[in-house]
C-alpha cells in the first residue's frame, strides 16, 4: 500500500533518470531565467557526492575549477530546471563523498578511469526535457539580432550620460 507522500512524489519524479555515482565527470544542463529571457548554461565537473537515491529529493554535487577557484554546485535530479545531465568518464572510486578532492590540485586531482558503455548510461532520454531546450534554442536564436543589440547598447550608454549629466549638484547647507 503506497501512502500519500508516495503517490505526492511519484507525480513529480521524472520518468527517465541517468544512473549518476561519485567519481563520474558529468555535464550538466540548467534551465537559467534572467529577466524575460531564458537559456540553457552547462555546468561540467566532478560528482564528489550523491545522496538520498530512489527519492524525489535525490541529490548530487559537481565541483570544478573555474579561473583557479574550487566551485561546487548542488543539483535535484528531479528538478523541472535540470533538462539533461551526460556522464562523460567513469572513475574507479571508493566513497560516496569524495571530500578529499578539494586539497588536491594538478595530477594528483586525477582519478583512475573506467571503462563504461557511455551510450547505454546516456540513453535514458526526457522527450519532454529536449523538445523544451530546442524551444529555448530557437527562441535565442530568433530573437538575437546583432543590429539591435548595436543599438540597444548605444541607447544604454547614452542614457547613463544623460543620466549622470543631469544629476543636480547638491545646493550648500544653511548654517
Amino acid at each position: 500500500m503506497e501512502s500519500v507522500i508516495q503517490k505526492i512524489e511519484a507525480k513529480h519524479k521524472k520518468s527517465a533518470v541517468v544512473d549518476i555515482r561519485s567519481g563520474d565527470n558529468v555535464r550538466v544542463h540548467q534551465k537559467v531565467r534572467e529577466g524575460a529571457k531564458e537559456r540553457v548554461q552547462v555546468f561540467e565537473g566532478l560528482v564528489i557526492r550523491t545522496s538520498r537515491a530512489n527519492s524525489l529529493t535525490n541529490s548530487f554535487t559537481v565541483r570544478r575549477i573555474a579561473s583557479g577557484v574550487g566551485v561546487e554546485k548542488t543539483f535535484l535530479i528531479h528538478s523541472p530546471s535540470i533538462l539533461k545531465v551526460e556522464v562523460t568518464k567513469r572513475s574507479k572510486v571508493r566513497r560516496n563523498y569524495l571530500t578529499y578532492m578539494r586539497n588536491l590540485t594538478g595530477k594528483s586531482a586525477r582519478l583512475s578511469g573506467v571503462e563504461f558503455d557511455k551510450e547505454a548510461v546516456n540513453a535514458v532520454r526526457d522527450e519532454a526535457a529536449e523538445a523544451e531546450e530546442a524551444q529555448i534554442k530557437e527562441e535565442a536564436d530568433a530573437s538575437y539580432d546583432p543590429e539591435a543589440a548595436k543599438k540597444e547598447k548605444a541607447a544604454e550608454k547614452a542614457e547613463a550620460a544623460a543620466a549622470s549629466s543631469e544629476a543636480p549638484a547638491e545646493p550648500a547647507s544653511k548654517e
